[in-house]
């Protein structure tokens, strides 16, 4: 069952399972209000059960450009058409997000991003591979970001 996702009143429904799931609430809630404010529309979110394909789409990026394989069960995703870009989610139970930016007219502007919730390590399959910059979110707390530029088409 979908629902949108309220920035103003943090919910925890969907990722109440996570160890970290008031952080990843609020990470999921900081999303939303970034696509409320800059593009005006509603981020809204799907059981995994019900979007296997997105996170088929997502997974497949991961595995043929860094052979990154995601431990964490998946619980949500997210996707949207914006200004000719494809934005897709995951939300991990770990607390990870995982969002593509994907440019539908420029190769050159396509992207694979990483956001850690607060209080949650920096899972096996990553440390290695990436370093996380720190950034202050109202709704998340601290955020540690990643990213890396995606090469072929998908």
């Amino acid at each position: 069952m979908t629902h949108k996702v309220d920035f103003k009143n943090v919910s925890m429904e969907g990722v109440e399972s996570s160890p970290v799931a008031a952080a990843l609430a609020g990470l999921r809630a900081n999303e939303a209000r970034y696509f409320k404010n800059k593009y005006d529309q509603d981020f809204i979110v799907i059981p995994v059960s019900e979007s296997q394909d997105t996170l088929d789409w997502i997974s497949k990026i991961l595995k043929e450009e860094r052979d990154i394989v995601i431990a964490s069960k998946p619980l949500e995703t997210a996707s949207l058409l914006v200004e000719g870009i494809k934005w897709v989610f995951v939300f991990y139970e770990s607390g990870l997000s995982i969002n593509v930016l994907y440019t539908l007219d420029n190769p050159k502007k396509r992207a694979v991003g990483f956001k850690l919730s607060e209080g949650m390590e920096v899972p096996k399959e990553l440390e290695t591979k990436f370093k996380f910059a720190r950034q202050k979110s109202k709704l998340a707390g601290i955020i540690r970001g990643s990213f890396f530029v995606i090469k072929k088409e998908y």
